[in-house]
């Protein structure tokens, strides 16, 4: 059978649905209705049961979800039942950050090396991992099976990075550079346009503004 193609929208909504499911789980809740989570996430239930069945449906009429199940269940469409490697390219504030929020760990994204240009950061430590020079992060990927990295770095060095990036055989880029970047299609991009979410803040502060 072919796979099925998923649209974005409902991929988007997958991380939120995990989200809140886990909650679910940490109080003790085993089972809940399409409607039950319709109250809680603010998503209709017939919108959540047409997510659902994109991958099998889950649940049954009448019963409902079991919450344990299904949270499993998403984990494995995510690829979050495994762990993913990454590393950071650019250990200024918002790498160093980015680093240290440790919920990633948990979420199977295991920090193995961060890179930056300046020589003053080499050896440095990010959460005892330690700086090192832009130039090893070739034999780095490479030795380590790095499938993730994130690019903290101006948007001019982006670009060059990322075709960089492919050579060495990376998976996926985490793109905070503000630039659009040129890879193959095979390469996961998800762009992280900081400024362009307090744009979007602020064009709704307007709208409700002068309404």
């Amino acid at each position: 059978m072919a796979e099925k193609e998923i649209s974005q929208a409902v991929i988007g909504r997958l991380p939120r649905y995990f989200r809140y499911l886990g909650d679910l789980k940490e109080k003790g809740v085993e089972r809940i209705s399409s409607q039950e989570l319709s109250d809680i996430m603010k998503v209709t239930a017939s919108q959540i049961r047409q997510d659902f069945n994109n991958f099998g449906g889950f649940g049954q009429q009448g019963y409902g979800y079991n919450v344990n199940y299904l949270y499993d269940e998403i984990s494995k469409i995510l690829g979050i039942d495994k762990q993913h490697s990454l590393v950071i390219i650019g250990a200024g504030h918002l790498g160093k950050a980015i680093a240290g929020y440790t919920n990633f760990t948990r979420r199977g994204f295991v920090f193995k090396g961060a890179f930056d240009c300046n020589p003053e950061l080499y050896g440095t430590k990010i959460r005892d991992v330690e700086v090192r020079p832009v130039e090893e992060i070739e034999e780095f990927i490479k030795k380590n099976q790095i499938e993730i990295a994130v690019l903290t770095i101006p948007k001019d060095q982006a670009v060059p990075m990322a075709h960089k990036l492919v050579q060495y055989g990376i998976k996926a880029i985490w793109n905070f550079a503000h630039v659009d970047l040129d890879v193959p299609i095979n390469i996961q991009v998800e762009n992280v346009h900081l400024s362009d979410s307090l744009m979007k803040l602020s064009y709704n502060i307007n709208r409700y503004e002068n309404k």
